[in-house]
C-alpha cells in the first residue's frame, strides 16, 4: 500500500503568500471586532460554560455524539491564559481547502460531507486496514485538554480540545520496528472544497511527524472542541493537535495515515522550504523570514503577549530535541 506522493513542488517567491495577506487591513479590523466581542463575553472557566457555547457549524446527530462532553484532563494547563470564546475560535480559522479568508471558512466548510468517514492505515504496519470514524472514536476513552494553539502567523488561542492520545492509536496500528515517521493525508474533494479548485497548492494536504513526536503524550487525535464534536471549520471529523508546533503541523479532516522509514514531505515545507521547516517547533528566537515570532496576538483578548519556547510545553517535549 503506497501513500499518495507529489512531485517536488516549489513556488517562486512571487507566488508565495506574502505577509500582507496575513495582516491586511480587512483581517486586522475583523480581528479587532472579534476581540471586542470576546471582551464582552463572560470568561469561560468551567466545563459548563464552554459546553453550552455555540461552535459555529451545526452537525446532524451521530451515535458518537453521546460521548460528549468528556471528562477534562487537568494535567495540561494554559497558565494564566483565558479560554478563547468558542464564537471567536469558531470563526477565525485557517483551512485553505475552502478559502484564505478566515472568517468565511465556517460557511464554506459546512458543505463538506463527513458522514460516513473512513480512515485508511497503511505503510509499515503488521496489517493495513481501514476504519470508519464511528468505530474509531468508540475504541478509546475521550478526554478534554485545554491547550494553547500557536499559528505561524503570530496569533494564538486557548481552546479545550477533545480526543485521545495519538500514541494509543499507534498501538492499535501495530507499526513495524522499521517505522520511524508517520505521515498524514487530508481529504481531496474539489466539488465540496472550493479552495481545492484553485491552482498553486499541491492538494490534498499532507503532513508528517517523527514517530517519537507522534507518540508523545501531548499529541492528540482530536474529535471535538468545547465539549462537542468538531465543527467542520476545525477539521471534522478527526484531526491532529500537536500543541508545541505551529498549527499547520496538525492536519485536518484526515483520510489516510501511513507509517514510513524516511522523513516524509510536508505541504508547506514543499511550497516554501526556507519559511516552513519540517519540525516547525514554536520558538520565539527563530523568526519567520518575513516577521518576528517573539510575540503573538491572542485572538480572544486582542493582546500581544510573549511567545513561549515550544509554546510553553518544554517540560513535555524538550527531551525530544536534546
Amino acid at each position: 500500500m503506497t501513500f499518495l506522493r507529489h512531485s517536488r513542488y516549489s513556488l517562486p517567491k512571487s507566488q508565495v503568500t506574502p505577509e500582507a495577506a496575513f495582516w491586511n487591513r480587512r483581517e486586522f479590523l475583523r480581528g479587532l471586532a472579534l476581540a471586542a466581542a470576546a471582551a464582552a463575553l463572560p470568561a469561560c472557566n468551567s466545563k459548563e460554560d464552554i459546553a453550552t457555547e455555540p461552535t459555529g457549524t451545526d452537525l446532524p446527530p451521530r451515535p458518537s455524539d453521546t460521548l460528549y462532553p468528556p471528562t477534562r484532563n487537568d494535567k495540561y494547563k494554559a497558565g494564566d491564559r483565558k479560554l478563547t470564546p468558542a464564537t471567536v475560535a469558531g470563526h477565525y480559522n485557517n483551512f485553505y481547502e475552502f478559502t484564505t479568508d478566515k472568517a468565511d471558512v465556517a460557511r464554506l466548510a459546512s458543505k463538506l460531507t463527513i458522514d460516513p468517514w473512513t480512515i485508511e492505515i497503511g505503510g509499515l504496519v503488521q496489517n493495513p486496514f481501514q476504519i470508519g470514524f464511528e468505530d474509531l472514536v468508540k475504541k478509546f476513552p475521550l478526554e478534554e485538554r485545554i491547550y494553547r494553539m500557536r499559528c505561524v502567523e503570530a496569533w494564538s488561542m486557548v481552546v479545550p480540545w477533545v480526543g485521545f492520545p495519538f500514541r494509543k492509536f499507534v498501538e492499535l496500528c501495530q507499526p513495524l520496528l522499521s517505522a520511524k515517521y508517520v505521515r498524514f493525508l487530508s481529504f481531496h474533494r474539489p466539488q465540496e472544497a472550493v479552495g481545492q479548485r484553485e491552482a498553486g497548492y499541491p492538494w490534498p494536504y499532507y503532513e508528517g511527524l517523527r514517530l517519537d513526536e507522534a507518540t508523545n503524550d501531548l499529541t492528540l487525535m482530536t474529535t471535538g472542541i468545547y465539549g462537542k464534536p468538531l465543527p467542520k471549520q476545525h477539521g471534522a471529523p478527526v484531526r491532529l493537535i500537536v500543541p508545541w508546533k505551529y498549527g499547520y503541523k496538525g492536519p485536518k479532516s484526515i483520510v489516510k495515515i501511513e507509517f514510513v522509514t524516511e522523513q516524509p514531505r510536508s505541504f508547506w515545507n514543499d511550497l516554501a522550504p526556507d519559511e516552513y521547516s519540517f519540525l516547525s517547533n514554536v520558538d520565539p528566537d527563530v523568526p519567520h523570514p518575513r516577521w518576528s515570532q517573539a510575540t503573538e496576538r491572542d485572538i480572544g483578548t486582542g493582546l500581544r503577549i510573549p511567545t513561549l519556547k515550544y509554546n510553553g510545553y518544554s517540560e513535555f517535549v524538550q527531551s525530544l530535541y536534546t
